[in-house]
């Protein structure tokens, strides 16, 4: 008998009695990035990370867009869907809502999710469909060479824009919150260890889960997040998002402003008392938003990890339980007269 596990929170999705290696999760096409893409590093962690599930490898589906990024499918021995520029949120929205048995992802970059898909991205979001989506930031246009994207800094100098960008860039984690998202988090591509950890958290979120994941493009972003990479850096401008768990870095420590909101002080001028402990599940995003807001352009202090984890109904159980009640009120469906029904014209 096939053992199921409570996979994306109510969707029983069926478990293999095989056990799974990496091997197992690795396709048979030929890696095709630059050379020390940051690509690389989250495919390898993605491969290693997908046994645990344990799921049967015709049960994950991975939905990508346009962009660099949106190669991930080819690489994994999975089911995939390389689709059209921005839309992979739509496309896998229909899946998972119409196949509660599969473990759909979202593989997506700055540009094709936050330009030409904005608009799929933050209904998915709001809808709560159970997705995994995976965004990787790279603030540049890479596949396209190098023009600048959505979350690019102002004043980034590119081919499009030679004399500095004049876009304010978007946030992210910010816009996800703001679509009221159930689960948002940020991670990086060289920090295996953690993006393993949020990937555990996300596929046991019951519906969208939302991961920026900072990756860098060596040929035409180089070093965009080198600051959260030097040994002699990282440890004092990240602020480590756990849940139930004081913000703070080496030096630095989150605590309430003045005038309601949040700030970064050093953490030695104040006691551990006035520092912010952080509350992932809380069910107003208030605070999530602002943390989200300490992202700085200058890496002074970044949130890494959780944001936000909270409950809430999943759109696929409630589009499931409506067509079930419709069943039961109306009896079995007549698609002849729902064709017919109402108003109709004849042509001809």
């Amino acid at each position: 008998m096939t053992e199921l596990v409570n996979g994306k929170g109510l969707n029983l999705i069926p478990k293999t009695d095989v056990k799974q290696t990496l091997k197992d999760f690795k396709s048979d096409q030929e890696v095709r990035w630059c050379p020390g893409c940051g690509d690389y590093a989250i495919l390898a962690a993605v491969q290693s990370f997908l046994p645990e599930l344990g799921l049967k490898r015709e049960n994950i589906v991975f939905v990508s867009g346009i962009g660099c990024s949106s190669r991930f499918p080819y690489y994994l021995n999975t089911y995939g869907f390389h689709s059209i520029h921005g839309r992979a949120p739509a496309i896998a929205t229909g899946l998972a809502a119409s196949r509660p048995d599969l473990s759909v992802w979202v593989i997506t970059g700055d540009g094709d999710a936050l330009s030409i898909g904005g608009n799929h991205l933050i209904h998915a979001l709001r809808r709560n469909v159970n997705l995994n989506i995976l965004l990787f930031n790279n603030r540049i246009y890479g596949l396209t060479k190098g023009q600048y994207s959505p979350t690019s800094e102002v004043g980034k100098i590119t081919k499009s824009t030679p004399m500095g960008s004049l876009d304010k860039p978007f946030n992210p984690i910010s816009l996800a919150i703001g679509a009221e998202a159930s689960f948002v988090a940020r991670t990086i591509d060289s920090d295996r260890k953690h993006l393993q950890a949020v990937l555990r958290e996300a596929t046991a979120h019951r519906g969208t889960s939302l991961v920026e994941i900072y990756q860098n493009c060596n040929i035409f972003n180089d070093n965009a997040f080198e600051p959260l990479k030097d040994p002699e850096l990282r440890d004092d401008i990240t602020l480590r998002l756990e849940h139930d768990q004081p913000i703070v870095s080496t030096s630095k420590a989150v605590v309430r402003a003045a005038n309601g909101g949040i700030e970064v002080v050093a953490r030695d001028s104040v006691s551990e008392d006035q520092i912010l402990v952080h509350d992932a599940h809380h069910p107003d995003p208030s605070l999530a938003f602002a943390l989200s807001r300490l992202d700085e352009p200058a890496f002074e202090h970044v949130p890494i990890g959780i944001f936000r984890q909270v409950d809430r109904p999943a759109y696929d159980v409630l589009m499931a339980e409506q067509l079930e009640q419709a069943a039961s009120a109306k009896g079995p469906g007549d698609l002849s007269e729902l064709l017919l029904g109402g108003d109709t014209w004849r042509i001809g």
